[in-house]
């Protein structure tokens, strides 16, 4: 930020030196010099429009180095501030990140968690089943020995 407007600076200081520089130009001098119409009251007015002028020009750099001095530090300041600003937000973004990613993983827990709960369920009715089909088998063992001892008793 710093060399950007050291840099305009540069080129104001640039773009004022070459306007003032290109009235005084021996180019310029010449033309006047070389018109033997011009009497020495308008060569004193036109000496006295470039003192103008060159005042003007003095001013205008020193309102535009004041105004550029005078700025830099507000621009630092709003540069600090967008910083900060972008800072906070990259944060925020991480912080949202981070809890949607806990969330992800909290749901993918709970899932797994009710997977788990549901095999236990489906092995303790397996296994229920299985306790009930042996009690069954051995009430129907029992009466298949109860009849056949009725039946040998009757035989006899």
């Amino acid at each position: 930020m710093l060399n950007r407007l050291s840099l305009v600076k540069a080129w104001l200081l640039v773009i004022v030196l070459a306007k003032a520089l290109s009235i005084n130009s021996p180019a310029f001098a010449q033309i006047i010099q070389t018109n033997p119409q011009m009497q020495d009251s308008f060569q004193e007015r036109i000496r006295e429009q470039q003192e103008d002028q060159d005042q003007q020009t003095q001013e205008q750099m020193k309102e535009t180095w004041l105004r550029l001095n005078l700025q830099e530090p507000q621009l630092q300041q709003q540069q600090r501030i967008l910083q900060q600003e972008f800072t906070r937000q990259r944060q925020e973004i991480q912080r949202q990140q981070q809890f949607r990613l806990q969330q992800q993983q909290f749901i993918l827990q709970q899932q797994e968690f009710t997977q788990q709960q549901q095999f236990i369920l489906q092995q303790q009715q397996l296994r229920q089943d299985q306790q009930l089909r042996q009690q069954q088998q051995q009430r129907l063992q029992e009466q298949l020995r109860q009849q056949q001892l009725r039946q040998q008793k009757n035989s006899l």
